[in-house]
């Protein structure tokens, strides 16, 4: 890696480990009011249109159509299918739980990055990284009350099994495809193209028409102004790692993301954060510690 670059990675880890830690509680504050993907769908065109925007007038080249395609293709996996998913579940899932059953991402990483042509094969190591973490996954879900009391909605639950899938799959994608070489142009043209697959859902399942402006309050509306800051400039961090660092290695945020919004669900949306919960947390991020670990000793080899 670069030395010049290397100041730029650093931020972009702290940037997507404290900032996206906290953007769980906003979505779960914007959706008390807004229609979910209504949200998303505004959030993300406003961003992606700020982002391609500022690179278009700051002299960045004009992206060819060859470039629309595959960055259109991240924006539906990642910004709609995976942040669009989750912020649909928010309104069963509280923000902590969610940010930690997202804490899986680098489970599907792995065996997505395993299942492509010419990926590598998972040692045993990664396998036990894998079983440890699905088995804290199930144990959180918890479908037959044993030990939790059934803790999790099993519709937001599977909704957000979703998200992380398609999520880790546009990680992937992301990693090895052509990108527009403007780190601003590439993070701005999947949110745009994301936020205009997620308007197009939010009216063909008739959000539209439950969208109330008077009805929105002014938390649901700060938080939505805190997405489209703070928010998108952690997405465009992890877009930037992808292509700087490795999927694997990016996706380490599940490690810090899950304290932070458990914490801040607790303290600030009066979420409650059980013993139980506590000990699913461990056994979820175990798996991950032990995932990652192996993989980057992999690497280095």
């Amino acid at each position: 890696m670069l030395r010049s670059v290397r100041p730029l990675v650093l931020l972009a880890f702290a940037t997507v480990y404290v900032v996206w830690g906290s953007t769980y509680l906003a979505i779960r504050f914007g959706v008390e009011t807004i229609p979910p993907f209504f949200m998303a769908g505004v959030r993300f065109c406003i961003s992606g249109a700020l982002f391609v925007g500022w690179a278009l007038a700051r002299g960045a080249q004009r992206p060819a159509a060859s470039l629309w395609r595959p960055a259109a293709l991240v924006g539906a996996l990642m910004v709609a299918g995976g942040i669009g998913g989750v912020t649909w579940a928010e309104q069963f899932v509280p923000s902590g739980l969610t940010a930690l059953l997202i804490a899986l991402v680098p489970l599907w990483v792995v065996l997505i990055d395993w299942l492509r042509p010419g990926g590598a094969y998972p040692d045993l190591a990664v396998f036990v990284g894998l079983i440890v973490g699905l088995t804290g996954m199930a144990l959180l879900v918890n479908p037959t009350s044993v030990g939790g009391g059934g803790e999790v909605n099993p519709i937001g639950a599977l909704a957000l099994v979703g998200a992380t899938l398609s999520w880790a799959s546009g990680s992937v994608y992301s990693h090895y495809v052509r990108q527009s070489s403007s780190q601003t142009l590439a993070a701005g043209m999947p949110m745009l193209s994301g936020g205009l697959i997620l308007l197009a859902v939010s009216g063909v399942t008739g959000e539209f028409a439950a969208v109330d402006t008077s009805a929105m309050t002014w938390r649901s509306l700060l938080a939505v102004g805190y997405l489209i800051g703070p928010g998108s400039l952690a997405y465009a961090a992890y877009l930037f790692l992808l292509q700087a660092s490795t999927p694997t290695k990016a996706a380490t945020y599940a490690y810090v993301n899950p304290l932070i919004a458990l914490l801040l669900g607790a303290l600030l949306g009066g979420e409650h954060v059980s013993g139980w919960t506590l000990i699913c947390s461990t056994v979820i991020i175990t798996g991950v510690v032990v995932i990652v670990t192996a993989k980057g000793r992999a690497a280095s080899h």
